[in-house]
């Protein structure tokens, strides 16, 4: 978008294509996106930039030296670049402080509250996806960042799209357990009283608590080898 506004090319550095296990070889190409950049004016983007711009380190050996060299050319480079420069981390504290005297603007983006994840939902599928019942409010009581949130919604797609059906609540529901669990998240099942995962199940196909037990979580535990106790 800021590329867009200010109408200039924005070059994505991929970090993997620049950071070499050689020694000089990091320092050349990066001297190949300055100089390229240089030239055409354009907005440099490091994805990811703690994997470049990390901290130096005490030298212990041959290895930490070549890094701080490299961390210090970039430093050079970083300073004497007439553009501007965009860089993104979700590791603030691991960027090298001199690198952070030189950036004018930080923006933070605070994990999004209930409010805002529930905007997410109602905008993450496009508008010609076919969907049925979804409610933002209810799945917005999902505790996930916005990245997941939209890989929540692409699986749901997915599995709607192979049962030859809208993208419905329980689309949704069995996507999100998939993410749960790649993200290693605990379900925090209880007993006694309904659980926000227990909700949005119940809610999506309006069957009792025992059914909820029954097809889902009692062959979850069975696995863990869990206690269960009767639902209250």
């Amino acid at each position: 978008m800021l590329a867009q506004k200010l109408r200039l090319d924005l070059y994505r550095i991929d970090i993997s294509s620049v950071v070499s296990k050689y020694i000089g070889e990091t320092e050349k190409n990066l001297r190949r996106v300055f100089d390229a950049a240089e030239q055409g004016g354009v907005i440099l983007l490091f994805d990811e930039a703690d994997a470049l711009f990390g901290k130096r380190s005490e030298v212990k050996d041959a290895r930490d030296r070549y890094a701080n060299i490299e961390v210090s050319y970039l430093l050079q480079r970083m300073e004497s670049y007439p553009g501007l420069a965009v860089l993104t981390t979700n590791l603030k504290s691991s960027i090298d402080t001199a690198f952070l005297r030189q950036i004018r603007f930080v923006v933070q983006f605070p994990f999004s509250d209930t409010t805002q994840r529930a905007e997410i939902w109602r905008r993450v599928f496009p508008a010609d996806t076919p969907t049925a019942d979804l409610d933002a409010l209810q799945l917005a009581r999902l505790n996930v960042a916005g990245g997941n949130i939209r890989n929540i919604a692409l699986n749901a797609a997915f599995i709607a799209a192979d049962a030859g059906e809208p993208v419905q609540m329980k689309h949704v529901l069995r996507a999100a357990q998939a993410e749960y669990t790649k993200l290693e998240k605990p379900k925090k099942y209880h007993w006694g009283r309904t659980t926000l995962m227990m909700r949005l199940y119940l809610f999506a196909e309006g069957q009792t608590k025992q059914t909820f037990a029954d097809t889902l979580i009692k062959p979850h535990l069975a696995q863990h080898e869990v206690f269960m106790h009767p639902l209250g």
